[in-house]
């Protein structure tokens, strides 16, 4: 499967979404503090794992 810009964003917003609805609907905390402070750390964390991913990923095609 190749990781082209559409697929990687696709699969990026679902994984975040699907770890929302998730605390959401488990009532772990309220939903406000879900939105507003889980949503976005989840998101710059996903984000910063990716841009380090694609990095290791140049690292190993030219060594």
């Amino acid at each position: 499967m190749e990781f082209d810009l559409p697929t990687t964003a696709a699969a990026f917003i679902a994984l975040i979404a699907l770890g929302v609805v998730g605390m959401i609907g488990a009532d772990m905390m309220p939903t406000d503090t879900v939105l507003m402070m889980v949503a976005p750390s989840m998101a710059i964390f996903g984000l910063l794992m990716l841009l380090i991913g694609v990095k290791h990923g140049e690292y190993r095609t030219t060594n």
